[in-house]
């Protein structure tokens, strides 16, 4: 009989057996399926009303994640030398991207988002996004030294974020220039800017968003409908009132798959923005709790390979795996922090579970590009270690 040890090693690769982080592809793997199934339970109804086919959109969603795996696919096979020879480019294409969509983008509940590619509108902020932290990561290597001394190196990214945040304001998108910004915040930290940089820098940030939310009526009606749902239940709370009793009805262990009530019509965007109060309600707290773990082992998982990198030095490939952790960790936390009435509502889909083909195309590549930097960084720490066997 084979010992404990013995079964370890066989179901536990170790860094000599595997050239690909294991626990991040199984995480990725089951939040994507987790996403396919809860997606499906909770768009049928819309589907249904909109469309006369309750499969409508969960078919899109399997069309769009067949596309997913196959870009992750790719974006595993693509060296990081070219992301670190092409970040400027990416950086210009997210630009002109942004802002061809202000022109010819396709207009829904009046942003104007979706640059349309056949039957289908990709969102080009979700783009934007991951060519800005490439660019991000690119700067962070070649001006480490001004970033870091003095107040110029630090203000040239910034400059940049605000034309990005200007452009996605404009359709207007204030939830992924959030998460742009604390994204480029946490970069620059960890980089090593100096603290009153950092400290000026997030106060700057917050009072601009509290100017843009107070002379903004929509978003000034979101967060007063956060603050004090219950006031009005069927007018400015109503979304999240019909959100908090999803997450009440779910209980411990949940109503049963498929058993939701508050997607019957009651919960707005069920099967995109608010899924995971459908996912509290069918799979209760344990589900919510094993969801939340699976984002957290993610997000680890991008933070230690980012960490892995800067240590072998390969800091392109490290600041931007810790770029992406971020990432994923935010728009987390706000996805969850709005659905729980923790947070104004933002509109960012919930990594690799809401519906979204932009967002799942974008975010399995982010995760690509994991696997790749994680695949490269244990690749040269295994041939520095041969050539200094040998000598």
């Amino acid at each position: 009989m084979l010992s404990m040890t013995a079964l370890r090693r066989t179901f536990t690769p170790t860094p000599s057996d595997s050239l690909f982080d294991v626990p991040l592809l199984y995480a990725m793997l089951c939040l994507v399926g987790v996403g396919f199934v809860m997606v499906t339970s909770a768009s049928m109804p819309v589907a249904e009303r909109l469309y006369d086919n309750p499969y409508h959109i969960v078919t899109r969603h399997g069309m769009f994640l067949v596309m997913a795996l196959v870009l992750f696919w790719l974006s595993t096979s693509v060296p990081m030398t070219w992301w670190k020879r092409f970040n400027p480019y990416l950086l210009l294409l997210g630009l002109v991207l942004l802002a061809v969509v202000l022109v010819v983008g396709r207009e829904v509940n009046g942003s104007k988002r979706w640059l349309p590619v056949g039957p289908i509108g990709f969102q080009v902020a979700e783009a934007a996004k991951l060519f800005f932290f490439s660019y991000i990561a690119g700067y962070l290597v070649r001006k480490r030294d001004e970033v870091q001394e003095n107040l110029k190196g630090f203000a040239k990214p910034i400059i940049v974020f605000a034309v990005y945040a200007f452009l996605i304001l404009m359709q207007p998108d204030l939830g992924t220039v959030v998460v742009m910004f604390v994204t480029t915040v946490g970069l620059l930290f960890l980089a090593g800017a100096k603290l009153w940089q950092f400290f000026a820098l997030m106060l700057t940030g917050v009072l601009l968003v509290v100017m843009l939310i107070i002379f903004e009526p929509y978003r000034m009606a979101r967060v007063v409908g956060f603050l004090e749902p219950w006031e009005d239940p069927f007018g400015k709370g109503y979304q999240l009132v019909q959100s908090l009793m999803a997450y009440g009805q779910g209980g411990w262990f949940g109503q049963g798959l498929g058993n939701s009530v508050q997607k019957l019509q009651y919960l707005p965007e069920a099967h995109n923005d608010f899924i995971f109060a459908v996912v509290a309600e069918e799979l209760g707290f344990v589900g919510v709790i094993c969801v939340l773990l699976t984002l957290a082992t993610l997000v680890f998982r991008a933070l230690l390979i980012g960490q892995k990198a800067l240590k072998s030095g390969k800091e392109y490939e490290g600041y931007l795996a810790l770029g992406i952790g971020i990432w994923f960790a935010f728009q987390t936390v706000v996805n969850v922090g709005a659905s729980a009435g923790m947070l104004p509502t933002k509109g960012l889909t919930l990594p690799f579970i809401s519906y979204g083909g932009s967002s799942l195309l974008i975010m399995t590549i982010a995760a690509g590009l994991l696997q790749r930097i994680d695949f490269e960084t244990k690749l040269s720490t295994r041939q520095a270690t041969s050539r200094g066997g040998k000598k």
